[in-house]
C-alpha cells in the first residue's frame, strides 16, 4: 500500500449554492463526495456484515477509538494487524478519535489540559486519553483517516466554557500532528473545529485549526441537542471561511434532509448513527417520509419498504413480513431493516452527487423534501 496516498480533488462546484462534487483517493480505495458514512462504532455496523455493506455502495465506514481501546483493545488490534483485517473489510475507514466520548459520557470522565481520565463504561476500569495516545490507538486500528482528540462543548454552554473547550481542541491538535507527522502510516488526518454556538469563536477556531495543517477539516459540536434553524445558522456563518482544497466533515450529522441541508452548504462527508438505530426500532426511510413497520396497517401490506430502493429487503420481502419479523422479534427484522437504512442514504447521497454534477441540486432537494416532509408518518 502507498504510504503516501491521500488526495482530494474537487470535481465540480455548484453554480446555486456551496455544494460541490469531489474524489477522495485513499490506500483502500476512492471515495465520492459528498459520502454518507455509516458507523461501526464497536467494529461492525450494528447486524450488517461486510458484503452487506459493499452491496449497499458504502464506500467508507466508521469506528470508534474510545470503544475499540476498550475492546477489543490494542493488543488484539495489533495481533491481527488492524481492525480492517480483523473484521474483514477492504475500504476506506474512518475512526473518531475518542473525543465526542469526552461530551456524551461526561458523568464518566476528568478532563484536564494533558489529557482526559475515563472510567470504563464497562467495568468502571480507570484508562488516560491524551492526544498522543489517541494517535497511537488509531494507528493500530489502522484507518485510512483518523481524527484529532478534541472536547466537544455541550449545548447549551457559556461563552467562556466555550471557549475553553476550543483553546484546548487546538492545542491538542497541535499536539496530535505532532505526533502523527503528514500521512504517518499511510493515514490522513483530520483537524476539527470547535466554539459551540458561538460564530466568532467558530471562525477563529477554524483559522488556528487550518493554520496547524491537516490533510481535512471537520467541523464538531453540531447537532448536539441545539436547534436545526441555529445549526444552520452556524454551518452558514462558518462555511465562507473554510477551506476549500480540504475535504470538509460534518461530525455525527446524518439524516436525510441533513444531508441535503449540508451538501447545500458544502460539507462533503457525513455520518450518523441515526438510520442505524431507528432500523432496529422497526423504524425505515421511504421516499414519502420514515414510516414504522410495526404500524398495524401494514399487517397485510405486500408492497416493499420502497418500490425504488435495490437493496435485498425491497427486492425480497413486504411490510407485511417485516412487521412479523419485529413483532416476532425475530433478529432478520432487523437485519433488514438497517440493510435498506443504510442503502437508502448511500443511495440518496449518489443522487444528491449527480444532480450537483448536472447543475440540478436545488431542484433536486425542493423535489426530495416536498415528497419526504410532507407525507412522513
Amino acid at each position: 500500500m502507498n504510504n503516501t496516498a491521500f488526495t482530494f480533488t474537487l470535481e465540480h462546484k455548484s453554480h446555486e449554492c456551496r455544494g460541490r462534487a469531489g474524489l477522495i483517493n485513499t490506500r483502500r480505495g476512492q471515495i465520492k463526495t459528498p459520502v454518507f458514512m455509516p458507523v461501526g462504532t464497536a467494529g461492525t455496523v450494528k447486524t450488517l456484515c461486510p458484503d452487506e455493506l459493499r452491496t449497499a455502495g458504502a464506500s467508507i465506514i466508521l469506528g470508534n477509538t474510545y470503544h475499540l481501546m476498550l475492546r477489543p483493545g490494542t493488543k488484539v488490534l495489533d495481533h491481527f494487524g488492524g481492525l480492517h483485517n480483523m473484521m474483514g473489510w477492504d475500504r476506506p475507514m474512518l475512526t473518531d478519535s475518542g473525543g465526542f466520548q469526552v461530551f456524551s459520557l461526561k458523568k464518566l470522565n476528568k478532563i484536564t489540559d494533558d489529557g482526559v481520565e475515563f472510567s470504563s463504561h464497562i467495568d468502571g476500569s480507570k484508562h488516560w486519553l491524551t492526544p498522543e495516545e489517541s494517535m497511537r490507538i488509531q494507528r493500530s486500528i489502522g484507518s485510512e483517516i483518523i481524527m484529532v482528540f478534541d472536547e466537544c462543548c455541550p449545548y447549551p454552554a457559556e461563552e467562556s466554557v466555550a471557549r475553553k473547550a476550543m483553546e484546548r481542541s487546538v492545542a491538542w491538535a497541535k499536539r496530535c500532528r505532532a505526533d502523527h507527522t503528514p500521512m504517518r502510516n499511510g493515514q490522513a488526518l483530520f483537524g476539527i473545529v470547535q466554539g459551540s454556538m458561538f460564530l466568532p469563536q467558530r471562525l477563529e477556531s477554524i483559522e488556528r485549526t487550518a493554520e496547524i495543517g491537516f490533510e481535512g477539516l471537520a467541523i464538531g459540536g453540531l447537532s448536539v441537542g441545539e436547534p436545526k434553524p441555529l445549526m444552520i445558522e452556524i454551518l452558514d456563518g462558518m462555511m465562507g471561511s473554510m477551506p476549500e482544497h480540504l475535504p470538509r466533515y460534518l461530525m455525527g450529522v446524518g439524516t436525510p434532509e441533513d444531508l441535503l441541508i449540508g451538501v447545500e452548504r458544502g460539507i462533503d462527508m457525513f455520518d450518523c448513527v441515526h438510520p442505524t438505530r431507528i432500523a432496529r426500532h422497526a423504524t425505515v426511510f421511504t421516499r414519502n417520509g420514515r414510516i414504522s413497520l410495526l404500524n398495524a396497517r401494514w399487517q397485510l401490506s405486500d408492497q416493499p419498504i420502497d418500490e425504488s430502493c435495490n437493496c435485498y429487503a425491497c427486492r425480497t420481502f413486504s411490510r407485511g413480513y417485516l412487521r412479523h419479523l419485529f413483532k416476532a422479534r425475530e433478529i432478520l427484522g432487523l437485519r433488514m431493516a438497517s440493510l435498506h437504512n443504510v442503502t437508502f442514504m448511500v443511495n440518496l447521497m449518489g443522487e444528491i452527487r449527480q444532480a450537483l454534477l448536472d447543475g440540478r441540486f436545488m431542484a433536486f432537494r425542493d423535489a426530495f423534501l416536498a415528497n419526504y416532509l410532507s407525507k412522513e408518518i
